[in-house]
């Protein structure tokens, strides 16, 4: 019975002591003695004053098209990239004052100078909406050009909140992929003004510009009225068959020794445009002849579709 009486009188101390602990938070408990002073339990306590902020989550998606996982930029043109975070500050989400995004090329580094083919900066990213008192979502956007690189991108973003110390900042990132985008731009039109029968017209010209974030080779194909009709021209009176329409990479090779136009799409030999990397565009010049034969009279027109593909 003695026994029994000490753990009953042991169990009835350590549940006065956990409400004495619970009704003190602040750590004013006694120290608890063990036998003899054998050992001492001693209460501890700590007011977090400032708990960093999180950035939890990152979406990134085409701000025309939210649905799509990568990115296609827009040829010659720019294209509005949107990373989304989600963030939360234990200390209330009214504590974070600001957020800043990089989305850059995955072989560069988030603090690398801003470039349209590389790097962009959003150093103001906006409060979306917030989700309950201590999470939001803050939306940055980039305008991105034509001539980004395609590969794999990054989006880290930054978020602060009002506690000036080095821990008053959280960081978190994601991945997307923008998709090589093959595309051109032509001159408008191949005028090869007036030509006799059986004579040569002199060489035109023809400026291709590279719109696409990849190098590109050109192929052409030659039709009068509709494709693979065989014909280069239609005319008032007659036609000119397409192998008398012909092209070269090179502004000093004759006629005869110039690429015939076919029915078919074929690669301009000799002819690749590098992708743009400044402000100025990528561009290449074709040379363009037309032999007229003796059958055809009057105006005569037709059509050339240049392709950009892969090199």
């Amino acid at each position: 019975m003695r026994y029994i009486f000490k753990i009953s009188t042991i169990v009835i101390f350590l549940t006065v002591f956990a409400v004495i602990l619970l009704l003190l938070p602040f750590g004013s408990a006694p120290n608890v003695i063990g036998t003899n002073y054998r050992n001492v339990t001693v209460w501890t306590y700590v007011n977090i004053t400032n708990s960093r902020p999180e950035v939890t989550g990152i979406s990134i998606y085409d701000a025309d098209n939210a649905s799509l996982p990568n990115i296609t930029v827009t040829a010659g043109g720019v294209k509005s990239v949107v990373c989304n975070a989600s963030v939360r500050d234990w200390n209330g989400f009214n504590d974070i004052v600001s957020a800043n995004a990089t989305l850059y090329y995955s072989l560069n580094q988030s603090n690398d100078s801003d470039d349209n083919n590389t790097h962009y900066t959003n150093s103001s990213c906006v409060l979306n909406y917030s989700i309950d008192a201590y999470s939001g979502i803050y939306s940055c956007a980039f305008v991105v050009y034509y001539y980004a690189n395609n590969g794999t991108w990054k989006c880290n973003v930054t978020v602060k909140d009002s506690y000036s110390n080095p821990n008053s900042s959280g960081t978190g990132g994601n991945t997307t992929y923008f998709y090589p985008v093959y595309a051109l731009n032509v001159t408008d039109g191949i005028n090869y003004g007036n030509v006799a029968v059986e004579e040569y017209s002199d060489n035109r010209t023809a400026n291709l510009s590279n719109l696409g974030n990849t190098a590109i080779n050109i192929s052409v194909e030659g039709y009068g009225i509709n494709r693979s009709d065989g014909l280069a021209m239609n005319c008032t009176h007659g036609n000119i068959s397409v192998a008398n329409e012909r092209f070269s990479a090179n502004a000093t090779t004759d006629f005869g020794s110039k690429i015939a136009l076919s029915s078919s799409s074929s690669v301009i030999a000799g002819l690749k445009i590098l992708k743009q990397t400044t402000n100025t565009l990528a561009i290449n010049v074709t040379y363009w002849q037309l032999y007229v034969p003796p059958n055809p009279a009057g105006n005569c027109t037709g059509f050339i579709i240049f392709s950009a593909g892969a090199p």
